[in-house]
């Protein structure tokens, strides 16, 4: 990673404002998973430890124009402060002179926490004026909200225009892990691609073939390169519009691009639909695929026995519906099991080897979706380029 991190830097006694990504999920007021919050936790400790005043910013959700108590970020700062085993104020806004005087009289070792840096307008604006005020919180920013890497916004790109700008130990792992499938990765390098559509992953599809030794592709995209292909997928999601761009990239794929063979398929779009295992090519009328079978199973198997190197974004079928989870939870055990390097993109495939109880034997597993997607697909990241290089 040519990016400096927050080791790079004295930042002995100063002011650090840290961009973090505790966009978690909430139910109730209560965070039902810190999964995120313990990510970020490496750096904080390791930034205390340097005897700073640290500002914490966060997004939350989507909140509509403005303040919204619903996307507070209090009870992830509850969840932090007990993480810590020390209190962390609460700023009743993302800005605004209350802010600035709670951020003037923090001490060294305390906590501040800005209120979602999204009850802002300017904040998905990219607002200079906005960054500007930021920016003035502090001496030092640090960024390690490795999910919102991919937008330019205030708190992720904005700001690092104003401060000396470092990466944390969350995003410098996060670029040497996924930047090893993007630059020099080692062969033989399988990536699995997964999820819903296909037109949201076209390009990461052309660049993972120009890159890996062989392509899986499952879930609701492998359904438009099977009717790509001339099967009838009967009721399966499609789309349509994307058929012909399937066709030309396995024309040019060769060998390289793997299908599933055989389909969990249900009667309808519910989990407690009938299911039934078929072959691809004989889906029945008024049935859909909603899972890849068990011969499909073992020629991925076969290909990831032997890779070095397993890339995973998106699932194999709707595994959040137990009867559909199979295909997903095999793929992941295989993973487990590999004794390959093993780089999980984030959220769904994320949220499928923790279901699947095997996430502590992946090495990577990405905290970032959208942003681990664009990095694969070799776009640069805003709040990536933004920091000062080495």
């Amino acid at each position: 990673m040519n990016k400096k991190t927050v080791r790079d830097i004295d930042i002995k006694g100063k002011r650090v404002l840290m961009r973090v990504d505790f966009n978690v999920p909430m139910q109730d007021g209560k965070v039902t998973d810190d999964k995120r919050i313990r990510a970020s936790l490496p750096t904080i400790k390791y930034v205390l430890n340097q005897g700073v005043s640290l500002i914490l910013m966060s997004h939350l959700g989507r909140p509509k124009g403005g303040p919204d108590p619903e996307f507070s970020l209090r009870p992830a700062a509850d969840v932090l402060s007990s993480l810590l085993g020390i209190p962390v104020k609460m700023a009743p806004a993302p800005v605004g002179p209350e802010v600035e005087k709670m951020a003037k009289e923090l001490r060294p070792g305390e906590v501040l926490m800005l209120e979602n840096t999204r009850f802002h307008p300017g904040e998905e604006k990219n607002d200079l004026d906005l960054a500007r005020q930021w920016a003035a919180l502090a001496d030092v920013y640090v960024n390690d909200a490795f999910g919102s890497a991919h937008r330019a916004h205030a708190s992720t790109e904005g700001v690092a225009r104003f401060l000396p700008a470092v990466s944390g130990f969350l995003m410098e792992q996060e670029l040497e892990y996924l930047g090893r499938a993007v630059s020099n990765p080692e062969h033989p390098y399988v990536a699995i691609l997964g999820g819903a559509k296909i037109s949201d992953k076209i390009s990461v599809v052309e660049t993972l073939l120009s890159k890996a030794d062989k392509l899986i592709i499952g879930g609701g995209m492998a359904n438009t390169f099977l009717a790509a292909k001339g099967y009838n997928m009967q009721d399966s999601l499609l789309e349509t519009a994307s058929i012909e761009k399937a066709k030309s990239i396995m024309d040019k794929s060769g060998d390289k691009l793997l299908l599933p063979v055989d389909a969990v398929i249900a009667d309808k779009f519910d989990a407690e639909a009938n299911r039934q295992v078929v072959d691809v090519d004989k889906i029945p009328l008024g049935w859909r695929m909603m899972d890849i079978g068990p011969k499909s199973v073992e020629t991925f198997r076969d290909t990831l026995r032997s890779a070095k190197l397993i890339v995973w974004n998106g699932p194999m079928g709707v595994f959040e519906m137990s009867k559909f989870a199979e295909g997903t939870f095999a793929i992941a055990k295989i993973l487990a099991d590999s004794g390959a390097t093993t780089v999980i993109g984030g959220g769904d495939s994320a949220s499928a080897v923790k279901k699947a109880g095997v996430a502590k034997k992946m090495t990577h597993v990405s905290t970032g979706g959208g942003a681990s997607l664009e990095f694969l697909e070799g776009k640069e990241l805003p709040g990536v380029a933004a920091l000062m290089d080495k």
